[in-house]
Order: C-alpha cells, then sequence, then structure tokens
C-alpha cells in the first residue's frame, strides 16, 4: 500500500479541491496559505543550498572543462610545487609505505590574473578528481548560520559528485579565501567566525583513509589577511607563491593564447614578450584579443606587429581619447615626454621602446619601456637612476618653459615611492632604520635632499642633450608616435647615444 501512496495523493487531493467548493468552502484562504508556505520554503532552501547549486554549475557536471599543466604558461615553478604536492591524491601506496600524513589544503598567492585559478583547475585534470568551486564571497550572508551551511553543503557535493562519477577524489577550490578567512579580531562579526569555523572544522575532518579524499585548495591575493588558524600545518600545509612571469614564461603564455589566431609571419612573439615586462597571464591574453580586434577593425587577413604594439599599449594606458589638446599643449607634453625618453636611454640604453603623443586613459602622452635584463633585486644606483627618469618629464617641461605643470603628479607619486621603498631597504643617510623610530622630520629632510640632488643630475642631464629635443619634438609632432629604434638613430645622430 505503502508504495502506492504517492499516486493515490496525487488523485485525491485534486478532486476533494475541486469537491469542496459544491459544499460551500471557501478556497481562497487555503490557496493563499498554500502560496505562502511554498515561497517560504524555496527561500530558505536556496538560502542553505545555493553553495552546492555553484558547485554543479561551476565544474561538476559530468564532462567539466578541465584543462591541463602544459596549458598554463608562465608559472613553472608553481607547477612543479604543485605536482609534487599532488602526488598524494595519486600514489596511494608511496604515502601509506611511508607513513605520510596527506595534505589537506593548498594555498595559492599571488597579484590577480596570474593563473591560479587555471591552476586549480589543472590539479583537478592531473589526479582525475572532481572539481568543485566556489568564491569566498558567495559564503557572506546577513544572517547567522548560513555562511556555515554553504560550507557543508560544498563539502557534501564534493563528495557526491565523486561517488556519482566514480572518481577517487575530488578537489575543493574557493576563490578569494580571504573573504571568510580573515584574521578574528574578537569582535562581533558571527557570521564571518562561525563561516571560518566551519571551514576549520571541514579541513580537520577530511580523512587520508575515506575515499573519496578530499583536497581544498584556495587563492587569494592578500595572504597576511588570512587567520593564523587557518595557515597552521594540518590544514594548508602548502603555500605556493603563483607570481608574475619573467621573459620566457611571458612567451610560453603569448604561444597558448597565439594557437587559433592567424598572426601575420612577420610578428615576432619575443619581441611582444619583451615589450609586455610586468604584464600578468591575464594582461598577455588580453593583449592578443585586443591586437585581434585591431585586425578585424582594420579588415586585416592577419595579425600584424603594429596591432599587437597598439593593444600592449591599450593594455597599459587604456583606450585613446578624443581629447583635443590644443598646439602649445601638445608641445608640452612632447617635450616633457622627450624628457623621460632622453634621460631613461641615457641611463639605462636599449630601455625606450615608444615614445608617443597619443592621448590614452588619463595620460596624454607616454612613454613605454622595456628592460633588457629583468631584474629582482635593485640596488641604490639603479633606483636613482629610475628616479631621475621619473623626473626628466618636469625638468624638461623647466628647461623650456622655465616652469612645471601638473602633468607631473604622477611622476612625482613614482619617485616618491621609490624613494620610500630605498628608507626601507636601508639606501639611504639614514642607515638601516624602523619608520617608528624616525621623526617625520627626518623623513621628510631625507626626502628631500634626495629628490633635490637628483632633480640637479636630472637638468644637468638634460641640458647637455638639448640640441636632441629640436629635432625629435619635429618628428614627434608630425607623426605622434617615435619608436625606440627611430629616437636611438636620432642620438646616435648628435653623437648623444652613451658610450
Amino acid at each position: 500500500m505503502g508504495k502506492y501512496a504517492k499516486e493515490i495523493a496525487i488523485g485525491f487531493v485534486p478532486a476533494v479541491l475541486l469537491f469542496l467548493p459544491f459544499l460551500g468552502v471557501n478556497l481562497a484562504p487555503l490557496l493563499f496559505a498554500a502560496v505562502a508556505f511554498t515561497a517560504v520554503f524555496l527561500f530558505v532552501k536556496t538560502k542553505s543550498g545555493g553553495v552546492s547549486v555553484a558547485g554543479k554549475r561551476k565544474g561538476a557536471d559530468a564532462k567539466p572543462d578541465y584543462l591541463g599543466f602544459d596549458e598554463v604558461g608562465g608559472q613553472e615553478r608553481a607547477k612543479t610545487e604543485l605536482m609534487e604536492a599532488l602526488d598524494f591524491l595519486i600514489k596511494h601506496e608511496d604515502v601509506r609505505r611511508f607513513g605520510i600524513r596527506p595534505l589537506k589544503g593548498i594555498l595559492l598567492t599571488g597579484p590577480p590574473g596570474t593563473g591560479k585559478t587555471l591552476l586549480a583547475k589543472a590539479s583537478a585534470h592531473h589526479t582525475d578528481s572532481v572539481f568543485i568551486s566556489a568564491s569566498g564571497s558567495e559564503f557572506v550572508e546577513m544572517y547567522v548560520g548560513v555562511g556555515a551551511s554553504r560550507v557543508r553543503d560544498l563539502f557534501k557535493d564534493a563528495r557526491r559528485q565523486a561517488e556519482k562519477q566514480g572518481k577517487q577524489s575530488a578537489i575543493v577550490f574557493i576563490d578569494e579565501i580571504d573573504a571568510i578567512g580573515g584574521k578574528r579580531d574578537g569582535g562581533q562579526q558571527r557570521e564571518y567566525d562561525q563561516t571560518l569555523n566551519q571551514l576549520l572544522t571541514e579541513m580537520d575532518g577530511i580523512d587520508s583513509g575515506r575515499t573519496p579524499r578530499i583536497l581544498l585548495i584556495a587563492a587569494t591575493n592578500r595572504p597576511e589577511m588570512l587567520d593564523p588558524a587557518l595557515l597552521r600545518p594540518g590544514r594548508f600545509d602548502r603555500m605556493i607563491e603563483v607570481g608574475l612571469p619573467g621573459k620566457e614564461g611571458r612567451l610560453h603564455i603569448l604561444r597558448i593564447h597565439a594557437r587559433n589566431k592567424p598572426l601575420d609571419p612577420s610578428v615576432s612573439l619575443e619581441e611582444l614578450a619583451a615589450e609586455t615586462y610586468g604584464f600578468s597571464g591575464a594582461q598577455l591574453e588580453s593583449v592578443l584579443n585586443e591586437g585581434a580586434i585591431y585586425a578585424m577593425r582594420d579588415q586585416s587577413p592577419t595579425i600584424s606587429q603594429r596591432h599587437l604594439s597598439m593593444a600592449v599599449d591599450k593594455v597599459m594606458m587604456g583606450e585613446k581619447t578624443d581629447r583635443k589638446a590644443t598646439e602649445e599643449e601638445r608641445r608640452r607634453v612632447a617635450i616633457h615626454e622627450l624628457g623621460h625618453a632622453i634621460a631613461a636611454e641615457t641611463l639605462q640604453p636599449g630601455t625606450v621602446s615608444q615614445v608617443s603623443l597619443s592621448p590614452r586613459g588619463q595620460a596624454l602622452g607616454y612613454v613605454r619601456h622595456h628592460p633588457k635584463n629583468e631584474q629582482y633585486l635593485y640596488a641604490r644606483t639603479h633606483l636613482e637612476q629610475q628616479i631621475m627618469v621619473a623626473l626628466a618629464g618636469s625638468a624638461a617641461e623647466e628647461l623650456f618653459y622655465g616652469e612645471r605643470s601638473t602633468g607631473s603628479r604622477g611622476d612625482f607619486d613614482q619617485a616618491l615611492r621609490i624613494v620610500s621603498m630605498m628608507v626601507d631597504s636601508g639606501l639611504t643617510r639614514l642607515g638601516i632604520v624602523n619608520r617608528s623610530m624616525v621623526t617625520t622630520e627626518q623623513l621628510m629632510n631625507e626626502n628631500a635632499a634626495i629628490l633635490n640632488e637628483l632633480t640637479e643630475r636630472t637638468r644637468s642631464l638634460l641640458a647637455e642633450r638639448r640640441d636632441v629635443f629640436d629635432r625629435a619634438l619635429d618628428v614627434l609632432l608630425k607623426d605622434e608616435v617615435l619608436s625606440g629604434e627611430a629616437f636611438r638613430d636620432l642620438l646616435a645622430e648628435h653623437g648623444r647615444l652613451p658610450a
């Protein structure tokens, strides 16, 4: 009888509802109560089960969009570390034989756009695991207990999907984990604390002997914000830095994203990799995408080096603006940018890639630099040269106009940041100091002394090369763009290239 109860109810309830009006029963209150109950039930169910649904949507379906480690470019060190940490999901016998406690969590840290999410997806492919993803913000709600419930559902869904697909393991990926894993300060943020406590409980409950095995991978660009309880051994056992790619890494990334694009045979990705110093993987992908858009606008069958160069400028500075500067403003901007270029090429030969007079973003003109050799440690001499390059724009304006303009504000901010780095690194006359032990007056005096000295040196350098301005100014005002090679030729004509 019990197995037919559902069918009997489906047939009986509508019959009763149709018969009651004949007895004079008013059904309106009953219908209203039923609708209200259904609405409340669906609202509560959605609130408590949102992450589980999101997990299914983001990667737990039957044929998830996985990618391998060979599809992630520019992160060889991070990939090597990650693959070593993933061995416990693959080499079960070795792990058991050596008595190794399997890892429960891996934390990926680094700037935005460097490929942390891609590495997590590649980890799932490498270990043949189910991949469930969520963002830290999905757990944050104004209702106490909702976030903790969603954390529980996330891990339950990972196990359920792994069992459903016949997988031995599942990877749970939480992006921007600092949204729920921030340091607890003893305040009244009960919802945040309960969510974090539930996450810690779930990580402690990961059992290496239980199948399917669960591994938590999280990503953040603010690791210093995370609670110490989350970072201790036994929870996040590995912290892997995913930094900005070097030149070889950028070239690898560019080749990956160029596979489906019709590049002109004359395009040099090696040259493009050199020009994109400091770009993340996401920015490099955007360069090739914007280059393709420029080629489509020109109705060109292929993407040329010119299209890619324009794309680099757009990603760095923004789209061209329609500002119409006066002739006097254009001349002042040209002198300002040439000051930067002359100082850069004199102090660090071969680093100027382009001088432009085209307004982009908030800039009326710009100089694009790319270092010949990428450095990660800087001596005082190099930092002083960087400051001189930053100050050269305003120094050039003073040389020709006798005064500065507001266009130097960004340059001064850059110079001040470098001076601050020098102070913190013990590269000033203050020696090795702690900022809390130095008065504001001492810092201001040292800051002023460094900038005044370097300003005078910059003025002298530009005054000695005043003849270069005249020829380069005519070309820049006419063409609005001066390539690095053309600029070096002008310097060579005047015998101003450094020996």
